[in-house]
């Protein structure tokens, strides 16, 4: 399995939300690029990129600091927020970012979507981020009109190769994982699927990974030291 640390990017800093919510914030640390080299000494092989910024404007405000991210380390990194246009992810994909992701966009534009992975392949993912059983959209405010099972069935169908999975109730909670969420989903879709929210401690790891899942996001629990990260990757295979 693949551990996958993240950074969430403000103002081009380092900094958690707790389940989203922007007036909920945690600056972590100023440097993000310092953050992405411990992120390799520990032993992980990806990052995980979400420009906050970008999610509410739709454009890519800290994309001088993904490219100094990016330039100062060998990681596979990935990116989300905000991206909605041709546009974003060919700018994403010439500064050396190796998958986008894309969330609420992939739900209200389908042709977008399909748009994207007929020119990108691998390198697109789907967050499908999961709120009462609802696919939730626009940074976490609404719920779309399907199920995420029903979603994951059709980005297979579009030829989605990976997706990653949120549970927003445990997005930052510390209160462990939805182990179960990410049994079913391993058993009934042959996408990549990668665990984000609420990974916290060891135990998650072994448990995804006994479970055949594709990855899995540490973030806050790196930062509270709660997670080992070189332990983690080390566990993680």
């Amino acid at each position: 399995m693949n551990i996958l640390p993240a950074i969430d990017i403000i103002g081009g800093k380092a900094v958690r939300l707790f389940k989203g919510d922007y007036a909920q914030m945690t600056v972590y640390n100023d440097d993000p690029v310092a953050v992405a080299k411990h992120f390799e000494e520990c032993g992980a092989k990806f990052i995980h990129l979400v420009d906050l910024e970008g999610a509410k404007s739709g454009g890519t405000p800290n994309i001088d600091t993904v490219r100094r991210i990016v330039e100062s380390m060998s990681l596979f990194a990935e990116i989300g927020g905000g991206i909605r246009s041709m546009e974003v992810i060919e700018k994403y994909m010439s500064i050396g970012v190796g998958r986008v992701i894309l969330g609420t966009a992939a739900v209200t534009d389908e042709a977008f979507l399909v748009e994207a992975v007929k020119k990108y392949g691998s390198a697109i993912a789907v967050g499908i981020d999961i709120k009462d059983g609802y696919v939730a959209i626009k940074g976490w405010t609404e719920n779309s009109q399907y199920t995420f099972l029903e979603f994951c069935k059709k980005m297979q169908e579009i030829g989605v190769g990976t997706v990653i999975c949120t549970d927003i109730s445990k997005d930052g909670a510390m209160r462990g994982t939805n182990r179960e969420l990410y049994k079913e989903l391993s058993q009934k879709f042959s996408m990549n699927i990668i665990a984000s929210g609420g990974v916290s401690s060891i135990e998650d790891v072994k448990a995804l990974k006994d479970m055949g899942i594709y990855g899995a996001i540490i973030g806050k629990a790196y930062y509270t030291g709660a997670i080992d990260l070189r332990e983690a990757c080390e566990v993680a295979g």
